[in-house]
């Protein structure tokens, strides 16, 4: 039978006790019920007792938290609970690794990092590759960590120009009988490239960068005949590309450029006798150095937890 043994944390004011502990003290309660260990909390420190190992593994979690808190961050219930699994298999240093890499601070100061270690194993590929494929369901934060490591790199001068693009499948030919100009016509698919912009750079610096050129909107059909040089270029909702269109946007790369594609290859919009471009071209270049394919799953949703829940359930539902 293992000994008991305890272990205190002294937080530095009110605000990091707030944030620790959680609303009414969830956090605490969470830790404490997987962990099998006693966590009493008394103005600005923490006491854990219990078995050596489980009391371990409370004190790293809540330093870990007490970390990312430092750092700018909110922590939240999902932060806890994913923090919980990846201690309890083991990964300690990948959790810490994770909450150290920081993308960029955003104009409000918030600290954009990876929130699951597939999400770090995502910012890395685009680190290393010339193109990488994010593949995975809706909330993995796959355009929104592409826009961020996008503004990184032209902050960094490490290209010159943003460019944004998804295909409007709804559209078709039938752009040209929208109203409005160019701009007004594409506006309602580009919306959730413009909102993690808006979130990131802030509302000024942003409609600066679209003024001088620095980032550019489209549609895919206009990345048509050009060759795109020292631009980060992100393709998202890219399983509604068709092969043919997918090879064409692939083929634009130019010099000191770098693509991230993202998409969800269980949302295909396209009519039923058409394959996705991203399936196939995952398929045809995924050997090809220099080229990175990631897939996320449920376990990265950073949204609130149902989405996981919900995602799990439709891929059960497929399976049978």
């Amino acid at each position: 039978m293992q000994q008991s043994t305890e272990k205190k944390i002294v937080l530095a004011d009110s605000q990091e006790a707030l944030a620790l502990f959680g609303r009414q003290d969830e956090h605490l309660r969470l830790i404490s019920d997987q962990f099998g260990c006693r966590i009493v909390a008394r103005g600005d420190e923490i006491t854990i007792t219990g078995e050596a190992v489980e009391v371990d593994l409370a004190y790293n979690l809540l330093n870990e938290m007490l970390y990312l808190f430092r750092e700018g961050n909110t922590i939240t219930s999902h932060d806890i609970r994913y923090s919980i699994r990846v201690l309890k298999e083991g990964k300690g240093d990948s959790l810490h690794q994770m909450l150290a890499d920081t993308v960029l601070v955003t104009a409000r100061g918030r600290h954009i990092k990876p929130k699951t270690l597939g999400q770090r194993i995502y910012l890395e590929s685009i680190r290393q590759n010339y193109i990488t494929f994010g593949i995975g369901p809706a909330g993995t934060g796959k355009t929104y960590l592409a826009v961020a490591m996008a503004v990184h790199s032209l902050k960094n001068k490490e290209v010159e120009r943003i460019i944004l693009t998804r295909p409007a499948v709804e559209a078709g030919e039938k752009l040209g009988f929208l109203p409005g100009d160019l701009q007004d016509k594409v506006d309602p698919y580009l919306r959730p490239l413009y909102d993690a912009l808006y979130d990131i750079l802030g509302m000024d610096t942003f409609q600066k960068y679209m003024t001088k050129n620095i980032i550019e909107v489209a549609p895919l059909a206009y990345m048509r005949g050009r060759t795109l040089d020292d631009a980060f270029i992100i393709l998202d909702e890219a399983q509604n590309t068709t092969p043919e269109q997918m090879k064409m946007f692939l083929t634009r790369m130019g010099f000191g450029s770098k693509m991230v594609i993202t998409g969800d290859i269980t949302q295909v919009d396209l009519p039923r006798s058409n394959k996705s471009g991203l399936e196939t071209a995952t398929r045809i270049v995924k050997n090809i150095d220099g080229i990175g394919a990631i897939y996320l799953n449920d376990s990265d949703v950073v949204r609130h937890e149902i989405v996981a829940r919900i995602i799990k359930a439709y891929e059960q539902f497929e399976q049978t």
